[in-house]
């Protein structure tokens, strides 16, 4: 099962977005890479456009709010309180960048960083549920927060959003799986991640699942994109690391097919 019709649990990982300065050519790349379409919210809404893969919405790409801001997809957690996870971040040793406020009719929502300071936005649904088509080609599969401060990470989403973790064993890898409270369900990873170059901000990572690792290699190669290494094997399928043409970095992996 691939589509979701209602709101997601809290503390799910549950829509990504992208600010960029070039609005037009951000469509057009991903337009060839995942075949994604797209539907303008207008002026009214800032320019912000949701893609679509096959009818229902899977991102959203708009124009950057500040100039200077970097070009990064954000993740978001789904809360079904914002206001008071935005209490929850600011006492565990967060910041919130965006204090709650309504998106229209969409829902409610919050930018925050975290206590080890990556970015996150918190997601409040209203007619917006945040991703409806999750672990196929072209949409959302993954999410994992890479960061130095390991212990300080986890404990932060710990008394945040009450996540719980799964260790992973694998030799060289400090790793764990993010479970929601409501069932214990894995919907996201955290990355002691020792290889972050010294000016690279811990940060939530974007997977999208493809059907073709290899070829969709090539084709962001094709689009002006840079690959920041190989396509390697993982536990999950085959995967590689683009650096989009405005410097955005996401991960496309052959991820297992998994429901939400």
């Amino acid at each position: 099962m691939s589509t979701k019709i209602s709101s997601w649990p809290a503390a799910t990982p549950m829509w990504v977005d992208l600010g960029v300065d070039h609005l037009a050519e951000a469509k057009a790349f991903y337009a060839e890479l995942f075949g994604w379409e797209f539907v303008s919210g207008g002026k009214e809404a800032g320019d912000y456009t949701l893609a679509y893969v096959r009818g229902r919405a899977v991102a959203g790409i708009g124009p950057k709010q500040e100039a200077g801001m970097p070009t990064a997809w954000t993740t978001y957690l789904a809360s079904d309180d914002v206001d008071l996870t935005a209490k929850k971040i600011s006492a565990a040793g967060g910041q919130l960048l965006a204090p709650p406020f309504d998106v229209m009719e969409s829902g409610r929502m919050a930018l925050a960083l975290d206590s080890v300071g990556s970015v996150f936005g918190v997601w409040q649904a209203g007619a917006h549920i945040g991703a409806e088509r999750v672990n196929e080609h072209g949409a959302l599969c993954w999410n994992e927060l890479h960061t130095r401060e390991y212990s300080t990470a986890r404990s932060f989403y710990s008394e945040v959003f009450d996540v719980s973790y799964q260790d992973v064993t694998e030799e060289g890898l400090v790793y764990s799986t993010v479970r929601r409270p409501l069932d214990g369900r894995e919907v996201g990873g955290m990355h002691h991640d020792t290889a972050l170059p010294d000016d690279a901000p811990n940060h939530w990572m974007t997977w999208f699942a493809s059907d073709y690792v290899e070829g969709t290699a090539t084709r962001a190669v094709e689009l002006g994109a840079t690959l920041l290494g190989p396509v390697e094997e993982s536990a999950m399928g085959r995967m590689v690391v683009v650096r989009a043409p405005q410097g955005e970095v996401f991960g496309v992996i052959d991820a297992p097919r998994i429901s939400e």
